[in-house]
C-alpha cells in the first residue's frame, strides 16, 4: 500500500472513531435526561402516596370532609 493510500484508510478509521465518540456522548446525555425525569417523576409520586396518606389518616380520625360548601 503506498504512503496516500495507507494515509487514507487510516482516515476513514479515526472518522468513524469520532463518529463513534460523538454517538456515545449523545447516549451519556440522553441517559442523563432520562434519569433525571425518572428521579422527578418518582419524587412527585413519592408526594402524591404521601398525600393520600395523609388524607386517609384524615378521614379516619375526622371522617371524610363535606363537599357541600
Amino acid at each position: 500500500m503506498s504512503g496516500t493510500g495507507f494515509l487514507q484508510a487510516n482516515g476513514g478509521v479515526a472518522q468513524e472513531l469520532a463518529t463513534s465518540q460523538r454517538r456515545e456522548k449523545e447516549t451519556e446525555k440522553e441517559l442523563k435526561r432520562v434519569k433525571k425525569e425518572l428521579q422527578r417523576k418518582e419524587s412527585a409520586l413519592a408526594e402524591t402516596a404521601a398525600l393520600l396518606v395523609l388524607r386517609k389518616n384524615i378521614n379516619a380520625i375526622w371522617g371524610p370532609k363535606d363537599e357541600e360548601a
